[in-house]
């Protein structure tokens, strides 16, 4: 059964965040279910969100829900198992808009991911997310 793998004990880390404003736009509103909070990235020519998570996973989505106009063009998750270097898994492409967006994920069996936002709408390469989901199941 597919659910949220993201858990209390998953360590996320970012790229960047909005004016280093982490209590308003900080990577813990990419998890807290709230329409109303979100993650705002700096400006720059891409931006990233780490996951590690306390356990191996199988991974088959990824949902995301960008603000229209700060969304990214192009994208791309990498994973690893331990102490490995990242590897490719899928390209991803998302619509500028503020739709939750779902991408499937080719099998992977991993303890991290990276998803990489590159190609900003924003002119100034700055992404809000207000929701980031793994979906699958633990391994």
């Amino acid at each position: 059964m597919t659910h949220s793998l993201v858990c209390p004990e998953t360590v996320s880390r970012v790229s960047s965040v909005l004016n280093r404003n982490t209590r308003q736009f900080g990577k813990k509103h990419l998890f807290d279910q709230n329409e109303e909070t979100c993650w705002n990235s700096d400006q720059g020519p891409s931006q990233w969100v780490i996951l590690e998570f306390p356990q191996r996973i199988r991974v088959s989505q990824l949902q995301i829900q960008f603000q229209g106009g700060f969304s990214s063009r192009r994208g791309h998750l990498e994973g690893s198992q331990g102490n490995e270097a990242l590897s490719k898994i899928v390209d991803f492409y998302p619509e500028d808009n503020n739709s939750l967006q779902t991408f499937p994920v080719p099998a992977a069996e991993v303890d991290r991911l990276k998803v990489t936002f590159e190609d900003a709408a924003d002119f100034f390469g700055r992404i809000v997310i207000y929701h980031l989901r793994v979906l699958g199941e633990r391994a």
